[in-house]
């Protein structure tokens, strides 16, 4: 008996392989509050996002059943990447519902040896990859020590260590780690690359500090407080902090500290608020523990504005000192370097950032004066530097004779020459760069930022639009991906990820990208009724859904806000390509094709959006009437 058993193991099929394994949180709850509808909504998660990005990864679906799904990767960095993509896609698709009605997936993943038989796969693989699964909160992913240590810094992820578990059926204990979808960390000393933390102890959110100014025209102020907040505590080796993009989906919001917590996976919370009037500003911050609910600490800050980046410094060092965190030199250095000395500078510096955020030319030259007047007042502040450079780039994709390149090149290799590890200095290089025509050194500059910051929205929205413009459009699609996860106001990057799925003949991502796409321009439209942006953007969103009379009076209002605008004129122009109506279109080109840049070549050449009068002699002469122009020089 022992030798037939022995044969027939034998026959069998095994392979070493990554197993994810997946289930829906409260699936008995959703059913039972609406049976009809989150089995609607599971089938349309299914087609539009999860199958999508199986097969994007390369994964193989082994049982698709109910509320629960098992994949198999031949690769673990897929594996991995594929959940990590599924959830950041499953935040978007929950965005604007309500608590009771978001469905949320927990992932599990596991490498390890498995049984093949039918096409069905067994053994404790399978099963330690569905323990795992159940080990993972909600929209999280848990992984075994064997995924965490194959997938290393591949990807832009970190690891928070869980500790050891011991799993039902499972003889050897098993080392849980969680993925963080938040900013990757910087590896120090002799830490394996990825981890972010060697205990669940050590881990933090700051919550965007309140605005008490009584004045929606301070929240930029408040803001940048929290991020700067954030980036120092960032700088600490051992303590996970969650990212910007992340904590501030809660911004506004009524929410208990224990949920919060337990939401995001951390023991401690930050929150406060900020109060500036004239010279003077009050700071308060108050520390808790989530599972005592515990205030370790709290305190009160009512200085001279000149005393900012002490403030900051202090609560930063307070937080470490509650937490029992010895500092390296380094980082105590690092926390301790401010960006400026000048707080009249950083004041201008963050309004500038906030009106860049919009990308229209009004904005973006009010934007500029703002980096301008930082710089006066501050000669060594490298950020507002790259925040010209950026600024004048963008301008300059559609009116190319405002700001020379020279300038422009000049003005990032400022910024670098005072701080060559700054990743927005990078990005905005490489901007400058591919207007140059220097495209390999752009793409290096793009992929330097990343790698110094991979959650700078920027960074990752040039690097889409630089892959996009060349025409790889998978590629594009992660950056895209990641810069609408950073910015949850994001309506650029859906707009470009619907030309990427329209290109690869992905119909339902397409559409799901749309329908994010004109939610986000509706909030940013009801917020700035008078930036034509949101109006042109949206209406690109709307003619991607086929809604062709919304579509249509969405063009109206951006080009009624904004008749000069060149980009709105673009913009017009395709949708009323995309709506079939190809004489429309062309006479909206021919009114901007004359004003375009050579950066625009490759853009016209590329846009699926034009895809529909690609083939018009008329389109033809355009296009070889600009490159004929850009070749023969001002």
């Amino acid at each position: 008996m022992l030798g037939y058993k022995m044969k027939f193991e034998a026959l069998l099929e095994r392979r070493l392989t990554a197993i994810l394994a997946a289930d829906v949180v409260g699936y008995s709850r959703l059913m039972g509050a609406d049976e009809a509808g989150t089995l609607a909504a599971l089938k349309r998660h299914r087609r539009e996002l999860l199958e999508p990005k199986i097969a994007e990864h390369k994964g193989r679906i082994v049982k698709l059943a109910g509320d629960s799904f098992l994949v198999e990767f031949s690769s673990v960095v897929n594996a991995v990447a594929c959940a990590v993509a599924i959830q950041r896609g499953m935040v978007s698709c929950n965005e604007g519902l309500p608590k009771s009605r978001r469905i949320e997936l927990r992932i599990g993943i596991h490498l390890g040896d498995v049984i093949v038989e039918d096409g069905d796969i067994f053994g404790d693989g399978v099963n330690v990859a569905a323990r795992l699964e159940g080990l993972a909160d909600p929209s999280g992913i848990a992984v075994s020590a064997s995924v965490r240590d194959h997938v290393g810094s591949r990807l832009d992820v970190g690891f928070v260590d869980k500790g050891e578990y011991s799993l039902k059926n499972i003889a050897p204990t098993i080392r849980v780690y969680t993925v963080s979808l938040g900013a990757h960390p910087v590896a120090k000393g002799s830490e394996p690359a990825g981890v972010v933390d060697r205990g669940y102890e050590l881990s933090i959110a700051v919550l965007p500090f309140t605005n008490m100014s009584h004045d929606p025209e301070q929240e930029y102020f408040s803001d940048g407080i929290t991020e700067d907040v954030i980036t120092d505590l960032s700088k600490v080796a051992r303590l996970h902090v969650v990212a910007r993009n992340t904590v501030f989906t809660y911004k506004g919001k009524a929410v208990k500290v224990k949920q919060i917590a337990h939401e995001l996976g951390v023991r401690f919370i930050l929150e406060g608020s900020v109060r500036k009037a004239g010279e003077r500003v009050r700071i308060t911050g108050q520390l808790i523990d989530a599972q005592t609910g515990g205030h370790l600490w709290a305190d009160r800050y009512d200085r001279d504005l000149t005393d900012i980046f002490a403030i900051q410094d202090e609560i930063t060092h307070a937080i470490v000192n509650q937490l029992k965190i010895k500092l390296l030199p380094e980082e105590k250095k690092a926390i301790e370097s401010d960006p400026t000395t000048s707080v009249e500078a950083y004041t201008y510096y963050l309004r500038g950032r906030q009106f860049s955020h919009t990308w229209t030319k009004p904005y973006l030259l009010l934007a500029r004066r703002m980096f301008l007047k930082a710089v006066e007042l501050d000669p060594n502040y490298a950020r507002a530097y790259a925040g010209i450079a950026e600024c004048e780039c963008a301008i300059r994709d559609w009116h190319e004779k405002e700001f020379p390149l020279k300038s422009i090149l000049d003005m990032s290799a400022k910024a670098l020459a005072l701080d060559p590890n700054l990743a927005e200095a990078h990005a905005s290089r490489g901007l400058a760069l591919n207007h140059d025509g220097q495209t390999e050194e752009a793409s290096r500059e793009f992929r330097q930022a990343l790698a110094l910051d991979p959650s700078l929205y920027e960074a990752n929205l040039y690097y889409g639009r630089f892959l996009f413009a060349q025409g790889r459009f998978q590629e594009a699609i992660g950056f895209f991906e990641r810069a609408a996860e950073i910015r949850s106001d994001d309506y650029f990057s859906p707009i470009h990820l619907m030309g990427c799925h329209l290109s690869l003949g992905r119909e339902a991502e397409r559409q799901r990208w749309a329908r994010i796409g004109i939610e986000r321009a509706t909030r940013a439209l009801e917020r700035n009724p008078e930036n034509a942006s949101p109006a042109h953007r949206g209406a690109l969103a709307l003619a991607h859904m086929g809604e062709a009379e919304r579509a249509k009076e969405w063009v109206s209002r951006a080009l009624a806000t904004d008749p000069d605008d060149v980009v709105a004129q673009y913009n017009a122009a395709c949708v009323y390509a995309l709506l079939g109506e190809g004489e429309r279109a062309l006479e909206l080109l021919e009114t901007v094709v004359p004003q375009s840049s050579s950066y625009h070549v490759l853009w016209f050449n590329q846009d699926p959006d034009l895809d529909l009068i690609r083939d018009d002699p008329r389109f033809r002469a355009l296009l070889d009437a600009l490159g004929d122009c850009n070749a023969a020089g001002p």
